[in-house]
């Protein structure tokens, strides 16, 4: 029985990751859950799962909870705190890391630290600290299982193989819902629109991130350091079905390719299962109806985070840290319709530019160029909104 401590229980991937678990009640048992502040889901999947403890990083919102697990034999916490606690407690033998955001970085932290195995879909984590979290992996023992559905094709594609004989790795893009759409309509973009992605049923902040194709962005970087490339030998594709997840060049010239239909609780499961497979009744590609896979070159002018992202990690030190903070910054201000979708590059790249280079790396020093970069963005985008 492999104890979870799932961080993010009522987002996307929390959601995912709860419904493999149900399927191999034998296998895994979900021993701490946690949410930011959807209290109600939070108290609903823990009365039907039962687990040891329960943490609600809201602190206001605790006594809500308490009230609502009234009778039930569930510890209550909550805070930043406590998510770091639950992370390296010595009842969980593996931790998913599905917040949103840096907010996930200090708990997979503590995972690691503890000699946790950490099921990686935070791949913020990653953006802002790679060194760091990949150094504590191999110190502590502690490995980084990736659930993102391209990093875990690059994973299983790298299965067997020699990591010194990578030529290339390829991430494919779906291209979100605009990947046609003329440049001189992007003014005209609205919210329900750039939330209606084509493949994939994803929370708000990454389907946003996927739009602006800043997703396949931070996807870059956290290829990086999952797989110890350089930046050169990744290369980004567009690929509209998903059906291919992400692909693998070797030394040699040979290509390989992990295909299959775009669900995220096949990654989930198979981190979760690693080194085995388990059987599960997941959609298959039907080939009798796929009759092509398509490929473009992304149009970097039409998205531009796409080459900020590449820009800020071949700029190294503190620079993926500043973009992380203004990219999740300018994502909120537009779901809160207080910036137009074009002004997200922008202010990510004014952030950029202000930014002078940083090769201090502690989490400290990362936490404090975080809130910085994120209070002179919003300071940014209202005196634009003043204007």
């Amino acid at each position: 029985m492999k104890r979870i401590a799932l961080l993010g229980s009522t987002g996307s991937i929390g959601r995912s990751s709860l419904d493999v678990m149900s399927r191999f009640p034998d296998q895994f048992k979900a021993q701490y859950l946690s949410a930011n502040d959807n209290v109600d889901l939070l108290a609903e999947q823990a009365k039907r799962f039962k687990p040891r403890g329960v943490v609600i990083a809201n602190e206001a919102l605790e006594p809500v909870l308490r009230e609502k697990l009234r009778g039930e034999k569930i510890e209550v916490m909550s805070g930043k705190d406590a998510l770091c606690e639950i992370a390296r407690r010595s009842d969980v033998d593996f931790v998913i890391g599905a917040m949103v955001g840096f907010s996930g970085l200090k708990p997979t932290i503590e995972a690691l630290k503890a000699g946790k195995d950490v099921g990686l879909a935070n791949k913020e984590t990653l953006v802002v600290a790679g060194e760091i979290v990949t150094d504590l992996s191999k110190r502590f023992g502690g490995r980084l299982l990736p659930i993102d559905s391209e990093h875990s094709a690059i994973f299983q594609c790298l299965a067997g193989e020699n990591s010194k004989r990578i030529g290339k790795i390829i991430l494919t893009a779906s291209g979100g819902p605009f990947r046609t759409l003329p440049k001189e309509k992007f003014a005209d973009i609205t919210i329900e629109s750039a939330l209606n992605h084509p493949n994939w049923k994803m929370g708000k902040k990454i389907t946003i991130d996927s739009a602006t194709l800043m997703n396949k962005g931070l996807e870059v970087i956290e290829a990086k350091w999952l797989f110890g490339v350089a930046i050169e030998q990744i290369e980004v594709v567009v690929h509209p079905q998903s059906i291919i997840h992400s692909m693998v060049e070797f030394c040699d010239g040979s290509v390989k390719a992990q295909l299959g239909t775009p669900d995220m609780k096949i990654p989930i499961q198979y981190a979760l299962t690693y080194p085995d497979r388990f059987e599960a009744d997941y959609p298959r590609i039907d080939w009798k109806t796929l009759t092509r896979l398509d490929f473009e070159t992304p149009d970097t002018e039409r998205f531009r985070c796409l080459t900020l992202a590449f820009e800020s990690i071949r700029q190294g030190g503190s620079h993926p840290c500043v973009l992380n903070a203004a990219n999740e910054v300018a994502v909120e201000l537009f779901l809160n319709g207080k910036i137009p979708f074009v002004k997200i590059p922008e202010l990510i790249e004014q952030a950029l530019e202000a930014h002078s280079f940083n090769d201090e790396l502690s989490i400290d020093a990362l936490i404090e160029i975080d809130a910085q970069t994120r209070q002179l963005t919003y300071e940014r985008a209202k005196a634009v909104e003043a204007a």
